[in-house]
């Protein structure tokens, strides 16, 4: 096992203790999609729930540190250089039709730059989670980008509603931080979306950048609706040629 930073730590057990109302939610889900009422309130109450858990979390130790969530937007505390960024449930459309592949998303920006990130899939029990400087792992195994350099071989992901014509073999799984994560353990060679939150990506710009790949710059404020192109350094140029006027 790494050594991990106590930051990091904080955010792993956060993590966990509010995935245990996810999973247990994410069960009762199926008895809802029967009902007249539909699951949608139902989802919106879990994303609150999780979100409420993790921020009590994440300040019983760093109560000065500012947040960042998708649910309560933004919170700015006396420490104004350090923030939680914070998304319940990166997936929501998923969770809400019973497709097991949702995340929860954390990640620590310090000084304008994300220096630390976790996403876990809490129905798999896969965290992915990497820090400035110290690399990037899946359940404690280091991990690294893909090293393919054909094209043809490669396997990229993509979101939203974007109908983009190329040539690129791509999939669209419905959850930005676990298709950043993907790309940080190698599994997929690349991932490109457009009108994305900070809170989306945050955990998996780390991840991807401590696995070795490359991403487009980015700006780190809370309101601004960001475009992400994220990729293993051997295609992602390629990939951003076949994705004429992206």
């Amino acid at each position: 096992m790494n050594s991990i930073s106590p930051n990091l730590n904080i955010m792993i057990k956060a993590a966990e203790k509010a995935s245990k109302i996810l999973i247990r939610d994410f069960g009762e889900l199926e008895k809802l999609q029967v009902s007249s009422k539909g699951p949608s309130d139902f989802v919106t109450n879990s994303d609150k729930k999780v979100e409420k858990i993790l921020i009590e979390e994440l300040t019983k130790s760093r109560n000065k540190f500012s947040i960042i969530s998708e649910e309560i937007g933004e919170v700015k505390n006396s420490d104004k250089d350090n923030y939680w960024i914070i998304d319940p449930i990166d997936g929501t459309s998923n969770f809400l039709h019973g497709i097991p592949h949702f995340a929860i998303s954390i990640a620590l920006k310090s000084n304008k730059e994300i220096v630390s990130g976790l996403v876990f899939d809490p129905i798999k029990n896969e965290m992915f989670y990497g820090e400035k400087n110290n690399g990037a792992y899946f359940n404690n195994q280091r991990i690294r980008v893909s090293k393919k350099k054909n094209l043809d071989e490669c396997l990229f992901a993509t979101g939203g509603k974007n109908e983009i014509l190329n040539s690129l073999n791509v999939r669209k799984t419905g959850s930005a931080a676990l298709d950043m994560a993907y790309v940080g353990a190698g599994r997929y060679d690349g991932y490109f979306q457009k009108n994305l939150n900070i809170w989306d990506i945050a955990a998996g710009i780390i991840i991807v950048n401590e696995a070795g790949g490359k991403i487009n710059d980015i700006n780190y404020s809370s309101n601004e609706v960001i475009k992400i192109l994220a990729g293993s350094n051997s295609v992602y140029d390629k990939m951003i040629e076949n994705l004429n006027n992206f």
